[in-house]
């Protein structure tokens, strides 16, 4: 059955499912659905994906229900990546796909646990979560007859492993991807969708959490300017409600930054076809100068203020000391693995499999697991 295609009105320079390079494994399809629809429903139904529930954003699930998790951050980069498809009339399905897989790959307790994951691979092949997004999509999920992983199209596949920010930037595993070569562009806008998620949602959990002010916050340029014009139009409004809608207006404002910025480089470039993207082989998709430079001081506020705080090392901290001893104990007494992890040892190798392990839990489940090897009296 052949797969039918997305809207006629996408751009030239759109990826399409009848242009796609395909899929590893050949399947014959129940339904008409086009490929990277198909690709984005997958990943929604995957394990990896639920998991994202109780993996950390910047607090740990059991400080609070209100707080964003790696499941509602992906959520809102769908969102906001979505809207920039729209506009550019790029493939909103490949796009959404992206966006919703762009962390499965990531560890318990946010980016501490892949830098401590990363310090204890050292000399077996290190660890980055973009290479393990790839990793779960490619090998770890067990869902189909015939092949491991989801079997996405090459497009999706590319997206993932090509995904870089300032926090991650993967270096290997490219041959198969035209490697030295930009992304398309629907995978190019996944990584500022990604980071004007966090930037937001990361302001409005760390006031919610009272480590960061309001006061604080109206000395970072970009925040003051667009938080004043809120309160220009809606003069009175009170401090909860200017919140949201800051937040709010400031997204709105990168997402037509940014669209104004592809729009440009597309047209500078003359980049009539994805063929003319990978020739010219330049990225399309930034900010532009002046919100360059603002939303970079708005990063160094969080960073300084919110990921550096106190009461968020002090997690960090515990993060460290788990995860390490969850990594020793599984090497030293790799019985203690699932069943199903002991038949990939003599494949990937011990290290690399208990990584995957580690790697796959929520942080609740490593809590828990630390509980049940650690504690004499608890229950196993």
């Amino acid at each position: 059955m052949t797969e039918s295609t997305e809207r006629s009105d996408l751009a030239a320079y759109a990826c399409t499912s009848a242009a796609s390079r395909g899929r590893k494994h050949h399947e014959d399809f129940r339904d008409h659905r086009p490929a990277f629809e198909r690709d984005r429903d997958r990943i929604i139904h995957c394990a990896a994906f639920r998991r994202l529930e109780y993996k950390t954003q910047v607090f740990v699930n059991h400080e609070g229900d209100y707080y964003r998790t790696r499941l509602t951050h992906s959520l809102e980069v769908a969102q906001i990546g979505r809207a920039i498809a729209r506009r550019l009339r790029l493939n909103e399905e490949l796009t959404e796909a992206l966006a919703l897989a762009h962390d499965l790959g990531h560890t318990p307790f946010g980016h501490t646990g892949e830098d401590v994951l990363n310090r204890l691979m050292a000399g077996f092949g290190g660890f980055e979560h973009n290479l393990q997004s790839f990793r779960v999509v490619d090998e770890l999920e067990e869902r189909y007859p015939g092949f491991n992983g989801l079997n996405l199209t090459w497009e999706l596949r590319e997206g993932i492993i090509k995904h870089a920010s300032p926090y991650d930037a993967p270096s290997g595993g490219m041959a198969e991807f035209l490697p030295g070569t930009v992304p398309s562009i629907e995978g190019q806008i996944i990584n500022y969708a990604d980071e004007i998620a966090y930037n937001n949602h990361d302001i409005d959990d760390g006031l919610k959490s009272g480590h960061i002010s309001l006061e604080m916050l109206n000395k970072v340029e970009l925040w003051c300017e667009v938080s004043s014009d809120v309160r220009q139009k809606y003069p009175g409004i009170d401090d909860r409600r200017l919140v949201f809608q800051t937040i709010s207006a400031l997204i709105g404002h990168l997402i037509g930054d940014i669209c104004a910025t592809i729009s440009a480089n597309i047209e500078q470039f003359a980049v009539r076809s994805l063929d003319d993207l990978r020739r010219v082989n330049r990225t399309v998709a930034h900010f532009s100068d002046p919100i360059t430079l603002r939303n970079l001081e708005l990063k160094r506020f969080l960073f300084d203020n919110l990921y550096r705080h106190h009461k968020v090392d002090k997690m960090r901290v515990k993060a460290d000391i788990l995860i390490t001893r969850l990594f020793e104990t599984y090497l030293r007494y790799p019985n203690l693995l699932p069943p199903k992890y002991h038949a990939r040892i003599e494949r990937f190798g011990l290290e690399r499999v208990v990584c995957d392990y580690i790697a796959g839990m929520t942080d609740r489940f490593a809590l828990d697991e630390c509980k049940r090897l650690f504690e004499p009296y608890e229950r196993i």
